[in-house]
């Protein structure tokens, strides 16, 4: 979008890479010697070391909080590239020399600060800040030093990136010509028009079978066997008795009892506590009055506490106080409360709010489930216990029979009552169209992949497929990797360079037609004139638009010729150019934010690669097959 952005790819991508690691972090592949000096030393950063086990630590992370980002489409070979480890050795590096420039400078988060950021955070909860410690494999004080790390890293990034300051000028250039407008007319030359023109002969059909052989590659393909270990394995081993049914409601009697349920209602005239005798006379006098009425007609209840009552709570709902709960009310209210009979009204109850007139609207004694009416419920729960524990014993029970007798899955099949099920054309990757299927998980490929069970057949040890679910399998044929006949593919083939060769002749067609309209200033066959912009979706295709948007305009009408994906070839005519005729307020200040945020983040950038040269940084090791920079 912005010229900065453009010519920083590199760094941009660094960015991307990194997200596992604090935004502040920016670090790129530098030039490093390669020396040998400790066996488990990968580098050195002021004179501190940094372990093959941190490195090793740092990518297992990555790639962990990847696989939760990105689920089925998470891909670890992307991980396992040279430039992958390096960039994340690099990260390594950057990160403890800006921790060697925070030792310098003393900077440190007191005690009080951290205290602040956890009460934020854990709300006071202790099992929670213990619990997001050891998520991390920490231990408090662990995690105390992480913190207290990573908001002083935050407070020299923060300190580095705010300095950063794009021109007004510069930022207004380039929001111009993210809105700047070009008149357009189209041609195209279609490539379905050339398709009769094209003959394809057999020695094309097999120079494109040659050079394109990934094309027609058929993956290395395993035929196994497999066995599922599921819950529903165990839980036909697995009974509950009356008695034990009995014994647990013996001893947990509380869990199926009730106590009483009360809901009450009351009218409230109010008088303050301080109040002067006269005022709570008269508040009292009114209460007294009230309940006159109330005595000869207990129906008016609700009536009167809508019209009478004083608090703004239940008034309203004509006093209704809902259930009552132990400790919800001030005593004297409480006490009347629990004294009084379903439908019984109290007398006038004097309280620190002012005089109280109540009644108890419902009453439901306490009381105990009878057995036979929790006997379901505990049996479930029951059931469930044993099956917890059932299925521990009966998983390593199984995953040791696969192993002892390790040349047949019917061993263990026989032993648990399962079913061996086969399937074929298993690949070393999942298959999306096999789903979320327990042998179309990596783990379970990448077990029936292993030497031991490609080449001497022997049972896979029991591999996680999902939730209480086991699998292993066994390998009954292997093909390895060919390539599909010439002869099966040369349809498909003939087909493909058929419509290549049209789009040959449809580009040298485009291109003349290029030529004479740059030479004669023609719009003769062009389209109606449409505006193409940077900044609104594109009203040609993407593609062409692109080229549109890069062609040089010192001088109008320019012509640019592009090949139009599933079309042809296009020739464009740009006859004007000009300014959107409102700007985008919002959008340029927002543009102005981004860029000013490039801007520190490459300052970030600078800083950390001068740290990692004061730290004097030394890389002991690469990673396999990473080129070696020249110095």
């Amino acid at each position: 979008m912005f010229e900065f952005i453009r010519t920083h790819k590199r760094f941009m991508q660094v960015l991307l890479m990194l997200l596992i690691v604090p935004s502040f972090v920016l670090v790129g592949v530098s030039s490093y010697e390669n020396k040998g000096d400790d066996a488990n030393a990968v580098a050195n950063v002021d004179g501190q070391k940094i372990t093959q086990q941190e490195w090793d630590n740092a990518q297992r992370n990555q790639m962990d909080r990847y696989r939760q980002m990105l689920g089925e489409r998470f891909d670890q070979k992307m991980f396992e590239t040279p430039e992958a480890k390096q960039a994340i050795l690099d990260n390594l590096i950057a990160e403890r020399a800006l921790a060697a420039e925070m030792t310098r400078r003393h900077l440190t988060i007191t005690d009080g600060t951290l205290a602040k950021v956890y009460a934020e955070q854990f709300n006071g909860d202790v099992n929670q800040y213990k619990q997001t410690a050891a998520s991390l494999g920490l231990t408090t004080p662990g995690l105390d030093a992480r913190v207290r790390r990573d908001m002083a890293l935050a407070q020299i990034s923060g300190a580095v990136q705010s300095t950063a300051f794009a021109p007004r000028s510069v930022t207004t250039r380039l929001s111009d010509i993210n809105d700047q407008e070009r008149e357009v007319q189209e041609l195209i030359f279609p490539a379905s028009q050339y398709i009769l023109q094209v003959k394809v002969t057999d020695q094309m059909i097999k120079a494109f079978y040659d050079k394109n052989a990934t094309m027609f590659q058929i993956p290395e393909q395993v035929k196994a066997e497999y066995l599922l270990f599921t819950p529903e394995t165990v839980e036909s081993q697995v009974a509950v008795t009356d008695a034990e049914v009995a014994d647990f409601y013996a001893k947990n009697q509380k869990n199926f009892s009730t106590g009483e349920l009360r809901a009450a209602s009351h009218i409230l005239i109010n008088a303050k506590k301080d109040a002067p005798a006269a005022e709570k006379a008269a508040a009292q006098a009114k209460a007294e009055a009230i309940l006159a009425q109330l005595r000869k007609n207990p129906a008016e209840f609700a009536r009167l506490a809508k019209a009478e009552s004083q608090d703004p709570g239940s008034a309203e709902l004509g006093g209704d106080l809902g259930t009552v709960e132990k400790g919800a009310f001030v005593k004297p209210v409480e006490d009347a409360i629990y004294q009084l009979k379903q439908g019984e009204i109290s007398n006038v109850v004097a309280s620190e709010y002012g005089y109280h007139i109540i009644t108890v609207t419902s009453l439901k004694p306490a009381a105990v489930k009878p057995l036979e009416e929790a006997k379901p419920a505990i049996a479930e729960e029951l059931k469930k216990q044993k099956m917890s524990k059932k299925y521990s014993e009966l998983a390593e029970a199984f995953s040791n029979t696969l192993y002892e007798q390790s040349d047949s899955l019917k061993p263990a099949a026989d032993k648990f009552k399962l079913k061996v099920e086969t399937i074929d054309s298993l690949t070393r990757t999942p298959s999306p169209a096999l789903g979320a299927a327990p042998f179309n998980s990596a783990k379970f490929l990448a077990a029936i992949f292993s030497e031991d069970s490609l080449k001497n057949k022997r049972n896979t040890e029991a591999v996680q497929a999902g939730p209480n679910v086991l699998i292993a399998g066994r390998v009954i044929e292997f093909k390895p990797a060919s390539k599909r006949p010439l002869a099966e593919v040369a349809a498909a083939i003939r087909e493909r360079v058929t419509v290549e060769e049209a789009a040959k002749l449809a580009r040298q067609a485009g291109e003349a037609k290029l030529a004479a309209a740059k030479a004669s200033a023609d719009a003769t066959g062009f389209g109606e004139a449409k505006l193409v912009t940077r900044s609104k979706q594109p009203t040609i295709n993407p593609a062409a638009a692109i080229a549109v948007l890069k062609a040089d305009i010192t001088k109008l009408p320019a012509y640019v010729g592009v090949d139009v994906p599933g079309q042809g070839y296009g020739v464009y005519r740009i006859g004007k150019v000009s300014q959107a005729a409102v700007p985008d307020a919002e959008r340029r200040k927002a543009e102005v934010e981004q860029i000013g945020n490039a801007l520190g983040q490459q300052d970030m950038y600078n800083y950390t690669e001068m740290l990692k040269q004061k730290a004097k940084v030394k890389v002991l090791v690469k990673p396999a097959g990473a080129v070696t920079a020249a110095k």
